[in-house]
């Protein structure tokens, strides 16, 4: 048996095979091929437009794919939300669906949109929510390079953004947030009831998990002598109790610790003046709680 799975091309691609190959899965594709081999024999992976992953599952030609919430309720795909994996192209943040203006528009609420034209991929989405706050205005399918259209072609845009760079270099105004989005692993019922699929797909779901909460953290061993122990716990944070062994020498201990990576730069010294030696500190590929 094998699970059917979408994985998304473009802009995704590139971050969805580091954090797979973080997991233990080895994705094999080359720029001809959309059925990469992967070093599972249960995996049948087919690569796609994140776009499209979320109607295909909906209608069962794959079991299970990897895309965003917001292209998740673009096509109203009835679908079983598996995981929420807080991974984009560029960052660990989840991405923000705008409406935005040129930067010397005088449209500045939503309200001051009726009966202009917008220009967006997620049509649907765009009107549902123009809808529920009594806007009507034209709602029009943009085919790419959406920033370029304001202000010649539309008066507005909604688009995804990332970091918000590429509105700012288009000379671009936010003036909403329609939602914010994370890739997210779901499946189809069909899929998700058959125990098999499912055992699979949740396996799947801790190890990515695992590997994206380890960007997050680092390991740090350190000898210590006895008579700092004391001490140097009360400087310790850990996700639990740190991991205590003695040494040969029996007035020293070995202590280990996993904890975030942005304690490190201030915790390392504390540490060192607090009597601890032979600091190491090690990356992770994976946390499981």
């Amino acid at each position: 048996m094998k699970l059917r799975l979408g994985l998304p091309t473009g802009s995704l691609q590139e971050a969805t095979f580091q954090l797979f190959r973080q997991a233990g899965f080895r994705i094999y594709a080359n720029s001809r091929s959309y059925y990469p081999a992967v070093n599972d024999p249960e995996l049948e992976i087919l690569l796609m437009r994140a776009q499209e992953i979320p109607r295909y599952v909906h209608e069962g030609v794959l079991d299970a794919g990897i895309s965003g919430l917001d292209w998740i309720m673009e096509n109203e795909a009835e679908v079983v939300e598996i995981a929420d994996l807080v991974y984009s192209k560029s960052t660990s943040n989840p991405i923000r669906l705008v409406i935005a203006v040129s930067e010397n528009s005088n449209i500045t609420t939503i309200t001051d949109l009726n009966g202009k034209r917008v220009a967006t991929e997620l049509v649907n989405v765009t009107e549902k929510y123009l809808r529920e706050n009594g806007v009507k205005a034209a709602v029009e399918y943009s085919w790419g390079a959406t920033e370029v259209k304001v202000p010649h072609l539309v008066d507005a845009i909604v688009d995804i953004t990332e970091t918000g760079s590429s509105l700012v270099a288009n000379k671009l105004r936010v003036i909403a947030t329609i939602l914010e989005s994370t890739t997210k692993l779901h499946a189809n019922q069909s899929a998700w009831d058959d125990l098999w699929k499912r055992e699979k797909l949740q396996n799947i779901s801790v190890l990515l998990q695992g590997a994206l909460l380890a960007r997050s953290k680092v390991g740090l061993k350190m000898n210590v002598p006895e008579t700092s122990l004391d001490k140097i716990l009360d400087i310790l944070p850990a996700m639990k109790q740190p991991t205590i062994s003695k040494l040969v020498d029996g007035s020293w201990v070995a202590i280990e610790i996993v904890i975030d990576d942005l304690q490190v730069r201030e915790l390392i010294p504390a540490l060192k003046t607090a009597g601890a030696q032979d600091i190491i500190e090690y990356p992770l590929s994976k946390v499981i709680p």
